[in-house]
């Protein structure tokens, strides 16, 4: 166990700052979402971990069940809930076009995104940015949350375009309802 993982080994985030728990992403949680490379609260396998700590930096395989009628475009936000930070990390931010049904590995690259797949801005930058946990820190939860949403997304935000919003300033900007949503979590720990 390192020093620091040590130090800061009850120091946690939680989940009560997450985008799930924003009353304007409220919504029926009727969209299921799954990867091939994990099941919810299993262990993500390294490739899809940041360069830093051996992985690859890959985005998983990920697959959601029917987006339902009325869904304009859908929100993708992934989330460290375990970082030793008063609020999650946001390790990705993106907008996807609501028939595409599944997102192949890779695909949310910010050199080469998929088609179909509009990348913001995350905590760290924009695209996937793979999980990097503190280690000796314990296991870090990271939450893949899925948002069906309404009405499509502005160019803007009040008065900053959506492409250069930070997530704690666009998420509590999205215009409800959300008429579904579903989230996966994978579990890192070093």
């Amino acid at each position: 166990m390192t020093l620091l993982g040590r130090l800061l080994k009850n120091r946690r985030a939680g989940g009560d700052h997450t985008a799930w728990r924003l009353p304007n992403l409220q919504g029926p949680e009727t969209l299921t979402l799954t990867s091939r490379h994990f099941s919810h609260g299993d262990a993500m396998p390294l490739e899809h971990c940041a360069k830093n700590i051996g992985g690859d930096n890959l985005s998983p395989h990920l697959a959601w069940t029917a987006t339902p009628f009325g869904a304009a475009q859908l929100l993708l936000v992934v989330e460290d809930i375990d970082v030793p930070l008063p609020k999650p990390a946001v390790h990705c931010v993106a907008l996807i076009d609501p028939p595409s049904g599944h997102l192949d590995p890779g695909a949310l690259d910010a050199r080469h995104s998929a088609d179909g797949v509009q990348l913001l801005r995350s905590t760290i930058g924009r695209g996937y940015h793979g999980p990097a946990a503190i280690k000796g820190h314990g296991p870090h939860r990271y939450v893949f949350q899925l948002f069906a949403l309404s009405t499509p997304m502005d160019a803007t935000t009040a008065t900053t375009p959506v492409a250069r919003a930070r997530p704690r300033t666009l998420l509590p900007a999205i215009t409800p309802p959300v008429v579904a949503r579903g989230r996966l979590t994978g579990v890192v720990e070093r």
